[in-house]
């Protein structure tokens, strides 16, 4: 190597000085500098490279701002959402309730005496022995055993039975521990509704006690007496479906279907006070 520079020397100066002179005219005539384009044609490539690189990760950490975004901005509108769904459930539930007190009115304006403690039905026990509801007001507002139980329309629901402090137990008109007098609607005859064992299941009660001369039609319908004053006179307590003759041949009795929804009622009244 140390002799081929030795023998061309000279030739390789010569050779230098024309590739100056060369890039020289070059530079003048183009205005441009051959090695620095040279140098850009080599290192564009590279930059180009670098700045797409630059570029994406730029854009994954943009679009990861951006689902996070997405997904604060989805969790507000589901809460946004369960607000206004509670909203409209506490409105649906005030315009039910409304509703009933409009039913309730009507009673109430025939019996501007009495005074009544709104309840939910919160328990149902029903057994082969026993057909109870647990409602939610107790001897706090003023109820006792042997309160009328009602629902909105003035229908017959139960007797209560026990009372705790907000709560209280009652025995519907399908249990067989109901008794109480009614009386019949279009003849003014007297006699007694009672649960049954054996109609508990099919929902529906008894009337027993009924007048030999009584002319019972089936669709009669039935209402509490008042007799003895223990309950409120005039609550319906259900309809006639058929008359039965016993086994004396002498006595009759009454299948009743009660006017009020028993076995699904979810709100009630309870008679707190009323005069005899």
């Amino acid at each position: 190597m140390k002799g081929f520079f030795r023998n061309n020397g000279g030739l390789l100066v010569v050779a230098a000085v024309l590739l100056a002179a060369l890039l020289a005219i070059l530079s003048a005539i183009t205005g441009a500098n051959p090695i620095t384009n040279a140098l850009q044609v080599i290192t564009r490539p590279v930059g180009s490279l670098t700045s797409g690189i630059s570029n994406w990760f730029q854009g994954q950490h943009d679009r990861l701002t951006g689902y996070d975004q997405l997904l604060e901005e989805n969790e507000t509108l589901k809460e946004q959402l369960a607000e206004l769904e509670e909203q409209v459930r506490e409105g649906q539930d005030a315009l039910r309730e409304n509703e009933r007190l409009q039913s309730l009115l009507g009673v109430a304006q025939e019996h501007p005496d009495w005074t009544y403690a709104s309840a939910t039905v919160i328990q149902r026990s029903t057994t082969n022995w026993a057909n109870q509801i647990t409602i939610s007001v107790g001897s706090g507002q003023e109820v006792e055993a042997g309160d009328c139980v009602i629902d909105q329309y003035g229908n017959l629901v139960g007797v209560v039975k026990e009372v705790g402090t907000n709560w209280a137990l009652v025995d519907t008109l399908l249990d067989p521990g109901m008794e109480l007098g009614v009386r019949v609607a279009r003849t003014d005859d007297s006699a007694m509704a009672q649960g049954d064992f054996t109609l508990m299941g099919e929902g529906k009660l008894r009337m027993t006690y009924i007048p030999q001369d009584a002319q019972l039609i089936s669709g009669d319908q039935v209402t509490t007496s008042g007799l003895g004053g223990k309950y409120p006179g005039g609550l319906l307590v259900g309809q006639v479906e058929s008359i039965e003759t016993e086994a004396d041949g002498i006595s009759r009795s009454a299948l009743l279907n009660p006017s009020a929804d028993v076995e699904n009622i979810r709100y009630v009244y309870v008679i707190t006070n009323f005069e005899g």
